[in-house]
């Protein structure tokens, strides 16, 4: 079954930040996952949000997103986002489609 990896961000130096998001896209990709929302526009429906902003990435398992989170490569890269903003991440599952069902 699919898994998303949900990554909230507010973003307080965007320079150094850079060097991360000019990375780490690769390394998604060559780890199987693919991102299904990065940047772009926002608009707030309901609460508050204030400057958070979201990625997603959608993986073909829980497995498969653990193993890039944990991967030598990831840990090197995620290490030029240290000071970068504030940051929160969630793995979760996707709703079983009708074969996995």
């Amino acid at each position: 079954m699919a898994a998303y990896l949900v990554v909230e961000a507010v973003i307080t130096d965007r320079k150094k930040f850079a060097a991360y998001a000019q990375r780490v896209p690769d390394a998604v990709a060559r780890a199987g996952g693919e991102y299904i929302v990065l940047g772009g526009e926002a608009e707030t429906l309901e609460g508050d949000w204030g400057e958070e902003r979201l990625v997603v990435h959608r993986w073909p398992d829980m497995a498969s997103a653990r193993r890039f989170w944990q991967s030598d490569e990831y840990q090197t890269i995620k290490r030029l986002r240290e000071g970068t903003g504030r940051f929160r991440v969630m793995l979760v599952d996707g709703c079983p489609t009708g074969e996995e069902q």
